[in-house]
């Protein structure tokens, strides 16, 4: 794919994103590599009004190369793209329900969702929840970093979704399942409910591995 056309298509994804209300203000980021680095949404810019011309455009030590400065957050990026080389493309949202399943407690650190639905197991398959640090703090990088290898979604702890895939569709609709399945949880929070059973999970698994 072109620089042209995968900048046109970060935008795209990006306006739709907001324009659903996925995320909000100047909140969330989307990258998507190249053929000779990544592509970056600039920092403090909103996912719904985004130039493909001024996209940031980094190397693969984090420099920037051309374009606007890139959001604070470009290291989460770099941390996936180095521990899962198999990514084309990573999604950092604020989205609400995501961020709400963040700050309960009581949930499993190491998979916060239940097996709720097929296309949760296919798309997310387990959610681990990386501990809280403050936006910008390099520490969270670290903690990204630890759980990447082994996991294409992470949720961080009263922050939102980081999700990676093999291309800039596989990430969105890997992020956008994992909203839909937070807001079919906290709908479902405080009812008895009927999850996959492990065996269907490793059922699903096998035939879909996620990320």
């Amino acid at each position: 794919m072109s620089d042209s056309k995968l900048r046109e298509d970060v935008c795209a994804i990006a306006k739709s994103i907001y324009d659903r209300g996925l995320t909000h203000g100047s909140t969330g980021n989307i990258s998507a590599k190249c053929e000779d680095g990544w592509l970056l949404t600039p920092t403090g810019s909103n996912l719904g009004r985004l130039d493909p011309a001024r996209l940031s455009k980094l190397d693969w030590s984090g420099k920037l190369v051309s374009g606007d400065a890139p959001s604070k957050e470009n290291f989460l990026h770099l941390a996936m793209y180095q521990e899962r080389p198999k990514n084309g493309a990573v999604i950092h949202l604020h989205s609400t329900h995501s961020v709400a399943v963040s700050v309960l407690e009581g949930v499993d650190p190491h998979d916060v969702l239940p097996p709720i639905t097929a296309y949760y197991v296919m798309r997310i398959g387990s959610l681990p929840l990386v501990p809280y640090y403050a936006p910008g703090d390099m520490k969270l990088a670290d903690a990204v970093r630890g759980f990447a290898g082994k996991h294409h979604a992470v949720l961080l702890a009263n922050h939102g979704p980081v999700v990676g895939g093999s291309s800039l569709s596989a990430a969105t609709d890997a992020v956008e399942e994992l909203e839909a399945t937070a807001k079919l949880y906290l709908m479902l929070h405080g009812h008895r409910i009927r999850t996959l059973t492990p065996a269907q999970v490793a059922d699903l698994k096998a035939r879909h591995p996620a990320g």
